[in-house]
């Protein structure tokens, strides 16, 4: 009996030392407040910017705006979803790079999409 409550007790004093709540993994890269171009088959060349808040706004290079929403980095992926469509969430594999670099995004349907990062803009929503 003793030797069950001495194994009980040195159990709960283990147990005890260890961390309760899982420390939470920061992302490998962040979105917030960047840009990017790339060149959409539909509407041609694409500026699209992350402000801090995770909101995105895409338009042309000439100015019209093709698309907003919401952005959030889901492990090494960056997840978009747009407030323009019903399509849901669609999210790309990133790669880290400095402004004026470049890398072949995937899409989770296997779609392909070379971005290249420039130097933060702001962009507005149209009025």
């Amino acid at each position: 009996m003793r030797l069950t409550i001495c194994l009980t007790a040195a159990a709960i004093l283990c147990a005890g030392s260890t961390p309760l709540v899982a420390k939470t993994a920061k992302p490998a890269f962040q979105l917030d407040g960047t840009t990017w171009i790339f060149t959409d088959k539909k509407d041609g060349k694409i500026k699209e910017s992350i402000d801090a808040d995770g909101n995105y706004i895409s338009q042309t290079i000439r100015g019209k705006h093709v698309d907003h929403g919401t952005a959030v980095m889901k492990g090494d992926k960056a997840c978009f979803t747009s407030k323009m469509n019903e399509d849901g969430e669609m999210c790309w594999t990133t790669t880290p790079v400095a402004v004026g670099h470049s890398f072949v995004a995937t899409n989770d349907k296997g779609g392909k999409l070379r971005v290249s990062r420039v130097a933060y803009t702001k962009l507005s929503m149209p009025k």
